[in-house]
């Protein structure tokens, strides 16, 4: 069974940090192309980075460039993103996603649920001014 698990979200003030992981089991992780997205109540679903399985290239939306940064570290099948600056409009439910398309980073703004592989169940992130 695949699974992804977020993890680290939390409380923090602006101007914080926080360090979300995203752990997968039950794949070949480094075949997958891993992203990260975001959710606030009444809001559609916002795309906040990608990180590529071929060479890690990475992708950041405007909102995030300059403060968050996506890694991964293959051998823990496991995926970062670091926030730093954190602001109030940072505050969301964050997920992780993971998609075999090795392309998929150049198209993951427009992802939606039924054609992503895999989605984990997302961790809260709230931000207080």
């Amino acid at each position: 069974e695949v699974q992804l698990v977020e993890s680290g979200g939390g409380l923090v003030q602006a101007g914080g940090s926080l360090r979300l992981s995203c752990a997968a089991s039950g794949v070949t992780f480094d075949d997958y192309v891993i992203g990260w997205f975001r959710q606030a109540p009444g809001k559609e679903r916002e795309a906040v980075a990608c990180i590529t399985s071929s060479d890690d290239s990475t992708y950041y939306a405007d909102s995030a460039k300059g403060r968050f940064t996506i890694s991964r570290n293959n051998a823990g099948n496991t995926v970062y993103l670091q926030m730093d600056v954190l602001k109030p409009d940072d505050t969301a439910m964050y997920y992780c996603a993971a998609d075999i398309d090795r392309w998929w980073c150049t198209y993951y703004t427009r992802a939606n649920s039924a054609d992503t592989d895999y989605w984990g169940q997302g961790t809260q992130v709230t931000v207080s001014s």
